[in-house]
């Protein structure tokens, strides 16, 4: 996928830098052709010479050079890439695209281009997590820039925390999905997939409802990164506040009873996530609006339908892959793999959602995935990380077995 791609990299100041020559290298493996502009903070931590050596091409550094400005370079720089790779993508080269500074020929050729970008974030921890750089982070997000990393690790700094350039093979993966989703391609292509996102809301009376505390982004998110790999995904999900995302059939819900249904109707699928916070019991609800009085109503409840185990039944109708969410409070690995074992689910994403935890409503995740091989933890990420992540197993999981 990534053959005869037109890549122009822009290294910037950071000490990442020192990966590039790696990633330059493995690029070109896969017969990408490769141009550098190199920042004169990138010129601390990598030569000229190197860049060029292995990208076998000029490696461009100064906006003013009279030869290549004569031919109106840092246009003719940003057009002609099929895609602009900021890597490292540090706090300060975020924030000029951000406000479109261009008093370099990096920040230029950002302003001048017309092609997608996609960066590399690398910085130490708290300038990571500072509100400036989140909110420069969601601009460029806003404005249709593709985002690899950062992940969580050793900085060079000493500390440990989210910062860390993603790895070169996660950069590829990232470029190598971009031209996949914009030839209409992936590894995914031809599977369909049903992903259950959300809280569901079991009526009490016309006014009133039971309810998980789900907010639906870790469900949304898998179903983006599962419709970038090309799978041909419907997205059931409860209340949220979430965006619809794009290339996904939606099914709105609110009950548990009509998400069963819903998912029912979706079938077959090679893969099921069940990702919604479903409400465990129905409401045997008041058909008119319950006053208040001396004393509190009780309230009658049903089992509502299981899900996860409905779909994970043996049958012709059974996906290949059946992937389910346990939210707990305590004993975490222990009642995931419980769940997994009682469901017969193939997988279970175990994450704590205990309070204090921030996992309900917020932006971040930390999960484990259970499977019959034993339980692999994945570091704090982001929710649309973990999503990319999880759909990068079932790809790999679907490749093997179908």
């Amino acid at each position: 996928m990534l053959e005869n791609r037109r890549i122009l990299l822009i290294v910037a100041g950071g000490i990442a830098a020192v990966k590039i020559p790696d990633l330059i290298r493995r690029l070109r493996e896969r017969g990408a052709h490769v141009r550098c502009i190199l920042t004169k903070g990138g010129a601390q931590f990598v030569t000229p010479l190197t860049l060029g050596s292995l990208s076998g091409d000029k490696v461009y550094q100064d906006l003013f050079s009279l030869t290549d400005e004569a031919e109106m370079g840092h246009i003719r720089l940003s057009r002609e890439a099929d895609i602009i790779l900021v890597a490292p993508a540090t706090a300060d080269i975020m924030a000029k695209m951000v406000s479109g500074q261009a008093d370099d020929l990096a920040t230029t050729a950002l302003l001048a281009t017309d092609k997608p970008v996609m960066i590399a974030p690398s910085m130490n921890v708290m300038m990571w997590t500072h509100p400036a750089t989140q909110s420069n982070l969601q601009i460029l997000k806003d404005r249709a820039v593709r985002v690899v990393g950062p992940s969580a690790g050793d900085l060079a700094c000493g500390e440990v925390g989210n910062g860390r350039m993603a790895e070169v093979p996660d950069i590829i993966a990232a470029l190598t999905r971009f031209f996949q989703k914009t030839e209409g391609q992936g590894p995914l292509t031809g599977f369909k997939a049903i992903v259950t996102s959300g809280p569901t809301h079991e009526p009490i009376d016309p006014v009133r409802y039971i309810a998980n505390r789900s907010s639906g982004k870790q469900g949304h998110a898998v179903a983006t990164a599962l419709a970038e790999l090309g799978a041909q995904v419907t997205l059931v999900t409860g209340p949220t506040h979430e965006a619809d995302p794009d290339g996904v059939t939606i099914a709105r819900v609110e009950t548990a009873k009509q998400m069963m249904k819903a998912c029912a109707e979706a079938l077959p699928a090679h893969i099921v996530v069940c990702a919604a916070a479903v409400a465990d019991w129905a409401v045997n609800a008041n058909g008119q609006k319950i006053k208040k009085g001396d004393k509190s109503p009780a309230l009658t409840l049903s089992e509502n339908p299981d899900i996860l185990a409905t779909l994970s039944q043996a049958g012709p109708t059974r996906p290949n892959l059946v992937v389910g969410f346990a939210a707990e409070t305590e004993n975490l690995i222990e009642n995931a793999k419980a769940k997994r074992t009682k469901k017969n689910c193939d997988w279970v994403v175990a994450n704590d959602v205990s309070a204090g935890s921030g996992t309900f409503g917020g932006d971040s995740n930390t999960v484990h995935l259970v499977t019959a091989d034993g339980v692999e933890s994945w570091p704090t990420l982001r929710k649309r990380a973990v999503a990319e992540r999880l759909a990068e197993r079932i790809s790999a999981y679907v490749q093997r077995h179908l």
